[in-house]
């Protein structure tokens, strides 16, 4: 059994267990089977949503190409040859997607084109939004069908981006990287302390809902994806150096492939400390999956900022202090914000 501690303001404030997790290594020969006929499950799975959504892009592109102005109407759009010429662009792509998904259901590709096309879309209806020439009950309406729809090409997108075992495929698109830094007034002890215990990082990290401490080495991370997903890994320690730096590396099965380190450099003066944080991954989808995820504010060089905002107040406050404007959306009353 290990031990979880819990800071406040950089000091130890209590010690709680934590309950031995099996390790999949340790795993017995039956469960790494189910996991195998559960991983062949979710191929087959992402082959049939990719027909359905085959089917359709092929209906929709028909209608696009056929009766152009007719769907711009049935949107919301102005009857004239700009959005004509719109519509019969638009069909085209999901025709040729559609194709593509019907010949290759299980296609990553052609999902996540699918997924670039609803945001090229979502970017079209929001535009129309903003003109009085349109009519704005329909154009939010055709929005909300997108939205949903987008929804679904993720799930596919995801799905597809696995193996019949579940591994997320070999894709030839580089790693996303990200490097960010902030000055912490605490000694490197404390700073190396808080965050050495993993299990203390979603109280910091808005995008994690749990991490699970496995054993010395490993701890298994749930993390937030754009439209309400969920992505989930494994990590392991590859380099561990008291109050100095911390390295890691997911392991395979991972939703997410993912590698970085946080080093805590001392500064002169006892002026508290450099975090720096280097973070690589490998998103679902590759490039397209990327600039979705930036689309819908989960772009990580914006998350990691705020992770280390809301560090260095968990270590000079004691707490994490919520602004009003973070806390409530859109059109408010001004008050004050909540801490927690």
């Amino acid at each position: 059994m290990t031990t979880a501690t819990h800071f406040t303001g950089g000091n130890v404030v209590a010690r709680q267990p934590v309950e031995p997790v099996e390790r999949w290594a340790d795993a017995p020969d039956e469960r790494r089977a189910e996991r195998d006929r559960a991983g062949t499950d979710g191929n087959q799975g992402a082959e049939q949503l990719g027909r359905v959504l085959g089917f359709f892009s092929l209906g929709l592109g028909l209608s696009q190409i056929l009766a152009p102005r007719s769907v711009a109407r049935a949107i919301g759009l102005e009857d004239n040859d700009r959005n004509q010429r719109l519509m019969t662009a638009f069909g085209i792509r999901e025709l040729t997607t559609g194709l593509g998904l019907l010949r290759r259901p299980g296609s990553a590709a052609m999902a996540w084109g699918r997924v670039a096309g609803d945001a090229m879309d979502l970017a079209v209806l929001g535009r129309a939004l903003a003109s009085n020439r349109n009519d704005h009950n329909r154009v939010a309406a055709a929005a909300a069908a997108v939205l949903g729809v987008t929804v679904l090409d993720l799930v596919a997108g995801v799905r597809s981006s696995r193996d019949v075992t579940g591994v997320p495929a070999v894709r030839g698109t580089r790693a996303i990287r990200v490097t960010k830094a902030i000055t912490v007034s605490v000694t490197p002890e404390e700073a190396y302390r808080l965050w050495r215990n993993f299990e203390n990082l979603p109280r910091f990290m808005a995008h994690l809902e749990s991490v699970r401490v496995l054993d010395q080495r490993r701890s298994y991370w749930k993390a937030k994806a754009p439209l309400g997903a969920t992505v989930e890994w494994t990590a392991e320690i590859t380099d561990d150096r008291p109050n100095e730096s911390i390295a890691w590396q997911s392991v395979e099965p991972a939703d997410v492939r993912n590698s970085g380190r946080v080093r805590f450099t001392p500064l002169s003066g006892d002026r508290g400390v450099e975090v720096r944080v280097e973070l690589s991954y490998d998103p679902p989808g590759g490039t397209i999956g990327a600039t979705v995820a930036k689309l819908f504010g989960e772009e990580p060089s914006v998350q990691v900022d705020g992770d280390l905002r809301r560090f260095k107040q968990m270590l000079e406050v004691g707490e994490v202090v919520h602004s009003d404007a973070s806390i409530h959306r859109g059109m408010h009353p001004a008050r004050p914000g909540a801490s927690s």
